[in-house]
């Protein structure tokens, strides 16, 4: 068998995909992958410079500390999750993906749902646990495996643990391979 080629990324795929880089005295700048456009943020912008240029947020969040949170959901092929943040006067403050393994890692059993969501966005696509009476949702994230990161939800919308599975989009379906 020959890897999958990856496919060229489309037009959407293409605003939203990016990538956090630290510039020297000019502060952050966030640019768009190579072969798709440039997207700008610099210290000193505002939320709404900020919608102007990435279009509207999947999700707004207020963190305890006053930080205006932007999330910016789906992106990548549903890997990437970007969150924006802004201090407590609206300027930019920093901007990273939040799905990988350090911030899944750092979600803890006994948090609620919205501070899940502020911390990692929201899922790639939700399901139940019967047995165990939970709500998993589950995150794809870039990685070199066929992996995903659940969090199981407990009824009354707390965090009662989390773990690492197979990606079910990994797996072949019946009938299509020998």
């Amino acid at each position: 068998m020959s890897p999958r080629q990856p496919a060229a990324p489309r037009d959407s795929e293409c605003r939203s995909r990016l990538t956090v880089v630290t510039a020297c005295a000019a502060g952050v700048l966030l640019a768009a992958s190579a072969g798709c456009g440039t997207t700008t943020i610099l210290p000193g912008d505002t939320a709404a410079d900020v919608q102007q240029r990435l279009g509207a947020p999947t999700a707004e969040h207020l963190l305890p500390d006053g930080v205006r949170r932007l999330e910016y959901s789906g992106t990548l092929q549903g890997k990437q999750t970007l969150m924006v943040d802004f201090d407590a006067q609206g300027r930019f403050l920093r901007a990273e993906n939040v799905r990988d393994e350090v911030h899944f890692n750092s979600i803890r059993a006994g948090i609620t749902v919205d501070e899940l969501r502020a911390q990692i966005g929201r899922p790639s696509y939700v399901w139940g646990v019967r047995y165990r009476n939970q709500t998993v949702w589950s995150y794809r994230y870039r990685t070199p495996f066929c992996i995903v990161f659940h969090v199981g939800i407990t009824p009354t919308g707390i965090v009662e643990d989390t773990s690492y599975g197979p990606d079910p989009m990994c797996q072949p379906r019946f009938g299509l391979h020998g």
